[in-house]
């Protein structure tokens, strides 16, 4: 198994999605950041016997340790959190909602994301 860094998630999502480089790369900091602080305070919180409200409060704890990503073909696996994968969404039929005129929307590619089954059991007990 290899290891995914930012810049490779990056790179991936530029040459898959076709935003700029800059939009991806920030796109990734900022998801990884909100993922990062989440997983710190619900850890927190469970740790101390706290709700996840006091646990943001909450400046030090260790991170869970094991979280690898792994690049399969289309998709990104983190370990013990979910995978993400790209798939292509067909072209549909829409509305123009401020003049009501029938378009199509043009097909495109889209990033999916299934959790694992031990995040789904945490986030419904």
């Amino acid at each position: 198994m290899n290891n995914l860094t930012r810049k490779e998630m990056a790179e991936a999502m530029h040459d898959q999605l076709g935003y700029s480089q800059t939009a991806c790369a920030a796109l990734v900091d900022a998801f990884l950041d909100r993922m990062k602080n989440y997983l710190l305070v619900t850890k927190t919180a469970k740790s101390s016997g706290h709700s996840v409200a006091t646990g943001k409060g909450v400046k030090s704890a260790k991170v869970a340790q094991g979280s690898k990503m792994t690049p399969v073909d289309n998709t990104i696996k983190l370990v013990h959190f979910g995978t993400f994968t790209v798939r292509d969404k067909q072209p549909r039929r829409g509305r123009n909602p401020r003049t009501g005129e029938l378009l199509i929307i043009k097909p495109r590619k889209m990033v999916s994301f299934r959790p694992c089954k031990q995040l789904r059991e945490e986030i419904n007990e």
